[in-house]
């Protein structure tokens, strides 16, 4: 048989029309294989573990903020940014009570705080997975600048990920995170960010599924900006798109993994207010035309919106008159817990209210999974907006 190169001269010179089948039968002899790299046992695993996550009325509590995030929780509270108080925050969210066992069904841990305790003794992950939470680990590194572009990022921690995970699964992490971040504005994103952060998001899934961890694919698309819904939405679906060709290019087993996408409204900046209809709407149109239905579950990050917003604008999405075919849910951090730290203050006398407050918002938000969750307002703590220009963890 003749090589490609051949054939594809002979092609352009002699316009051979009797060349196109064989030609035909010489590309699909090197179309890409995929080689088995799960086992039906390890994608079984995979899946179970992502449903449990996001069992009906369930979603996670991100509590993985980075030594430097905490601080920025804890300093406008008064409280010393230290590894003890760090690990007393934790732990009067992780020691609720058990009403936050049906509407929790993951939580993200830091490196940090994976290997904390409290003050007892019993360890952070095992005390989650004792409760039958799932723990998760976020595996990235930060953003790092993408050169060539204008001010964009990607996100780096590829280098040692496989065995990072392995040794996170031997310590009681089943599932994982990575954040990219891409911005909106009159040149961003770039076609290279896009493909960029794609192609990381799925290297890291695949490098996750390897080790037995369930990613959590996360590409945030940032409020930063006036832009409004309908450019958020254009964009949320070009982005979503290439982290999909990306993910099937990877060979990564879709049924095994959980998106975290944004919600799709607009811009801080923008002087235009939408419904919480609207941004459902939009929202779930953005991922019905680009998310196959293989995906277990879309968890929500709550980026900026206040806590009482996020609970709304979830619940809205659920009763959204379009089809879903994946669970919609939360993966929340300042959503859950603004009011509890507002509550709390670094003071031991103030931990139970603290508590019952990171637990009204964990049952208002498993509620929203399901619809049926009825706001009461947005006065206090829980209306207050909770943006930052540029948020990075």
């Amino acid at each position: 048989m003749e090589s490609i190169g051949e054939l594809l001269r002979n092609l352009l010179s002699t316009h051979n029309e009797t060349l196109w089948p064989s030609l035909s039968l010489s590309l699909s002899a090197i179309m890409t294989h995929q080689y088995p790299a799960l086992t039906p046992e390890q994608k079984k695993d995979l899946q179970d573990i992502a449903l449990r996550i996001v069992a009906p009325g369930k979603g996670i509590l991100a509590a993985d903020e980075s030594t430097g995030s905490m601080a920025k929780r804890l300093n406008p509270i008064g409280v010393e940014n230290t590894e003890e108080n760090r690990r007393r925050y934790r732990q009067l969210l992780f020691t609720a009570d058990q009403r936050i066992d049906n509407c929790i069904g993951g939580v993200i841990f830091f490196h940090e705080t994976l290997y904390q305790n409290t003050d007892d003794g019993t360890n952070f992950a095992k005390l989650i997975k004792d409760r039958g939470i799932v723990v998760g680990i976020k595996v990235d590194k930060g953003v790092v600048p993408l050169a060539g572009t204008n001010g964009e990022t990607t996100t780096q921690g590829l280098d040692g990920l496989s065995e990072r995970c392995a040794q996170y699964k031997k310590d009681g992490a089943d599932f994982a995170k990575w954040r990219c971040v891409l911005k909106i504005s009159e040149t961003t994103p770039s076609e290279l960010a896009i493909f960029e952060n794609a192609n990381v998001l799925a290297r890291y899934a695949s490098i996750c599924q390897q080790n037995g961890i369930v990613p959590i694919v996360e590409p945030e698309i940032l409020p930063d900006g006036d832009h409004d819904l309908k450019r958020c939405q254009y964009v949320t679906e070009k982005v979503l798109a290439a982290v999909y060709k990306a993910l099937s290019d990877h060979h990564v087993y879709l049924e095994g993994t959980l998106l975290k996408p944004n919600m799709v409204t607009a811009g801080h900046s923008c002087p235009n207010k939408y419904s919480s209809e609207e941004i459902a709407m939009a929202t779930v149109t953005a991922l019905r035309r680009t998310v196959p239905p293989a995906v277990t579950g879309v968890t929500f990050l709550s980026g900026g919106q206040s806590e009482e917003e996020a609970s709304v604008n979830l619940n809205s999405i659920n009763n959204c008159p379009l089809a879903k075919p994946w669970a919609l849910t939360f993966s929340y951090g300042r959503a859950l817990q603004a009011s509890a730290l507002n509550a709390w203050k670094g003071e031991l006398s103030n931990e139970k209210a603290a508590t019952e407050e990171f637990i009204k918002r964990a049952e208002a938000n498993g509620l929203a999974a399901l619809g049926k969750y009825e706001s009461s307002g947005t006065a206090g703590a829980a209306g207050k907006s909770l943006y930052v220009a540029n948020h990075a963890y």
